[in-house]
């Protein structure tokens, strides 16, 4: 008997593979100043996971007079700006992905970034993993609505619920378990309420692709 197998491994982006949540408050924190407001840290945590327009509206509450666009445009440049100086590889993250493209598993990226900053994240990798990228701005809702989840299924030419989705916050774990995909979860700054309906490990740190695989099987051994 064959044993079960993940078609494909379907990842987040920021908190994921690359801590870059610091870089991203960092950012709110001098934009939201420019305008003479504050931003604390408890403010940022609340948008850890959410889509762009949703946080840039939230930045114009707090005083921040442009565009919602022109603020993710601002943000994206300024968090950039951060990325070429130094890429925050999450532990365990570099190593994985390498296992996972050393055994062929197809892969797509699932970000809530728009796509110029999750391209110049997948492109300094040390390889070409990725064989799809859905960004923040290529879909109509964002996490924690499965439109992304399952947007990166289709464009590998799989179901989601064939998949193993990481994610790092409650949003985008409760968008990847709204497509059906297997998912683990790997908090960062934010709280991942324990559930039945997904996996939570405290870090990627040592772990494999047998370890996905390990955890699909048993989801869906006991689906």
């Amino acid at each position: 008997m064959t044993e079960l197998e993940p078609a494909a491994i379907l990842w987040d982006m920021d908190g994921t593979i690359v801590d870059t949540e610091p870089y991203w408050m960092a950012a709110e924190t001098e934009l939201v100043a420019r305008f003479g407001g504050t931003w604390t840290h408890e403010d940022a945590i609340t948008l850890v996971g959410s889509g762009l327009w949703h946080s840039a509206r939230v930045l114009q509450a707090h005083g921040v007079d442009l565009p919602e666009d022109e603020i993710i445009e601002t943000l994206t440049s300024m968090v950039l700006e951060q990325i070429e100086i130094e890429v925050p590889w999450r532990p365990g993250a570099l190593e994985l992905l390498t296992d996972i493209h050393a055994n062929n598993v197809p892969a797509a990226l699932v970000t809530m970034s728009i796509r110029r900053m999750a391209e110049r994240v997948a492109e300094a990798m040390p390889f070409a993993l990725f064989q799809a990228i859905v960004a923040g701005d290529d879909v109509t809702h964002s996490k924690p609505h499965p439109e992304a989840y399952l947007r990166g299924a289709e464009l590998l030419g799989v179901e989601a619920r064939d998949c193993v989705a990481i994610e790092d916050s409650a949003p985008g774990v409760a968008s990847a378990v709204a497509s059906g995909a297997v998912v683990i979860g790997i908090p960062m700054h934010s709280v991942i309420p324990n559930s039945g309906d997904h996996t939570v490990w405290s870090t990627l740190a040592g772990r494999s692709l047998d370890d996905l695989r390990a955890v699909y099987r048993k989801e869906r051994t006991n689906a």
